[in-house]
């Protein structure tokens, strides 16, 4: 057999897609001292947060006129606080090509909506006094069609309720509890701004992550479980999660 036709058969790797959690930090301005306080302050409130959160460097909003951006020293800054750079975002030359000379992969600016993350759980500083609070609690958001890999569904202020699969790559959202009557193979994220008494319901765990108020588990430690396939009941206590039979 040649080498060519032992290439063709055994291949050694395969690209495949993934859906990942990733964090866009937009910096409004080139104050890395600043940066540096505020970031130590949103690590003390939510420190499972920040344990090896993939980001994004969106340099695209700083605002012209507050000098160069040492982009070396603003990645040290985050890897000091648990953040690791993937890519940055820009459009001014100077940062692309500082990004370049770091071998860093440089995205366009982004058109699309993001939403903002508190990673405490807590209100936000900048209120608007003349936009009434919106209710503590919503509606059940309830899904009857199945969710794809690459789908993310999100139910604000409530629960989420699933009557049908969730595929491997699929992540769900809740501020409340989130329930899935059917069989659970991606990632779901309940209480995610910080209530500790939410739980997760699945009638088939084989999810890719569990996690409430930022504690959670992935599939490998999952799959050690004794319950990994059986209908299962997910709380928090403390830091730890805990999983029981139904």
């Amino acid at each position: 057999m040649s080498q060519a036709d032992l290439l063709e058969q055994d291949p050694v790797f395969q690209l495949k897609g993934s859906m990942l959690a990733i964090t866009v930090m937009e910096l409004a301005h080139n104050d890395l001292e600043r940066l540096d306080q505020q970031l130590a302050a949103k690590v003390a409130q939510a420190p499972n947060f920040f344990s090896n959160t993939p980001l994004v460097l969106a340099l695209d909003k700083l605002p012209e006129g507050e000098g160069s951006l040492d982009l070396g020293a603003l990645m040290a800054l985050c890897r000091n606080h648990g953040l690791r750079t993937l890519a940055v975002r820009a459009n001014r030359e100077d940062d692309i090509a500082a990004a370049s000379a770091l071998d860093l992969p440089v995205l366009p600016p982004s058109g699309a909506r993001e939403r903002p993350v508190d990673p405490t759980g807590g209100s936000s500083t900048a209120k608007k006094p003349e936009k009434p609070a919106e209710p503590e609690v919503k509606p059940s958001k309830i899904i009857t069609s199945p969710v794809r890999g690459g789908q993310q569904i999100y139910a604000q202020g409530g629960d989420l309720i699933v009557l049908a699969p969730v595929s491997a790559g699929a992540e769900l959202l809740a501020d409340g509890n989130i329930h899935v009557y059917a069989p659970m193979r991606g990632r779901a994220l309940a209480g995610i701004k910080g209530n500790a008494k939410a739980r997760i319901f699945c009638q088939q765990m084989g999810a890719e992550l569990l996690s409430i108020a930022g504690q959670y588990k992935v599939a490998e430690d999952l799959r050690r479980d004794p319950l990994w396939g059986e209908a299962v009941h997910v709380s928090l206590s403390g830091d730890v999660l805990n999983i029981t039979r139904l």
